[in-house]
């Protein structure tokens, strides 16, 4: 390739989004990540797409729900692009609601949903049923929500890679930073700016219920993929030693998951994960200019919600980088 335009450092969802979004644009792209496509955070199994609640809207809120509504448009061209399936599904998602001071706040939220979502998805509070995936709710109510979706994270970026590379662009492990550069290198580069990483472990079990909706419930995704699995994460951790080993506090979120929902509770572990979310101290994205590396840029910090913001966040950082106009949130910038 000539030299480069854009020269992306990180090969995980947000680097290879904002990749992609400038090769789209007519750039010559290289990403350069010495660990591979999806090292990190973006290699792991949960891949939940999942919405902030429906109050105290803030820009923060506005631009995920953005993103979540373009998702399906940008998963579906990166499929179109590739031939690879990303198992994306806009699956909604299933709550239960402990008690009548739960239903009442649930209903609440659902006004302020009709308004804040603007039609485009729907949360509402329904009587459970009897169905084997339905969540048992103590209530006998859920929140069902039509905003959520999920994908397959490897697939997903290992698509959006092949994606650049269908464009002219370049993903290696080693190169010549050239032309802008921008900084993706998830949690090791979040702490260089103040941030750290937040450790979770999530388990893959051997279940089919594809085309199933999402579950949540005791602080857990229950994310039924395509390929016949069903993914349950995370734990949250803010200290730990290994960031890749996983221990007994996976046993406790299977064992949780499997009580929250009975339909698991003989289906087989398969894969158990352990990797560092890069946070930022605000907890939101950091997008712009890198505070220190004058003239170059940083796209990092997706920590929970990465894959759900990733198509917004490279369309913005093209922009950003391409072109100097500037719509990333305030709160955003470094």
């Amino acid at each position: 390739m000539a030299t480069a335009d854009v020269t992306v450092m990180g090969a995980g969802v947000f680097g290879l989004s904002v990749a992609y979004a400038c090769a789209r644009r007519g750039a010559r792209v290289q990403v350069i990540d010495p660990n591979g496509v999806a090292a990190g955070s973006s290699g792991g199994v949960v891949g939940a797409l999942a919405p902030h609640v429906p109050e105290n809207w803030n820009e923060k809120k506005a631009f995920q729900f953005e993103s979540l509504i373009n998702a399906e448009q940008f998963w579906a061209e990166i499929s179109e692009r590739t031939g690879a399936d990303v198992g994306y599904a806009r699956s909604g998602r299933l709550q239960p609601l402990a008690d009548s001071r739960a239903v009442e706040l649930a209903r609440a939220r659902a006004e302020s949903a009709a308004d804040l979502w603007q039609g485009k998805a729907l949360w509402e509070v329904i009587a459970t049923d009897t169905s084997a995936w339905a969540p048992p709710s103590p209530s006998g109510f859920i929140v069902r929500d039509t905003l959520s979706a999920l994908v397959h994270p490897r697939r997903a970026t290992r698509a959006l890679a092949d994606a650049v590379i269908a464009l002219g662009g370049t993903v290696g492990e080693s190169g010549d930073p050239e032309g802008k550069i921008v900084w993706a290198t998830g949690y090791a580069g979040v702490a260089e700016l103040g941030g750290g990483g937040v450790k979770g472990q999530a388990a893959l079990l051997a279940f089919d219920a594809k085309k199933q909706p999402q579950l949540f419930a005791d602080a857990l995704h229950i994310i039924p993929h395509c390929d016949g699995t069903v993914a349950i994460g995370s734990t949250t951790e803010r200290e730990f030693d290994d960031p890749t080993t996983t221990d007994n506090q996976l046993d406790d979120v299977v064992a949780r998951a499997r009580a929250s929902f009975p339909v698991l509770r003989d289906a087989p572990v398969i894969e158990r994960w352990a990797g560092v979310r890069p946070r930022s101290r605000s907890r939101a994205p950091i997008l712009g200019y890198h505070p220190n590396r004058p003239s170059e840029f940083v796209a990092n910090g997706g920590f929970k919600i990465g894959f759900g913001m990733a198509p917004k966040v490279g369309h913005v950082m093209a922009d950003f980088v391409l072109d100097g106009r500037d719509a990333i949130p305030a709160g955003f910038h470094p």
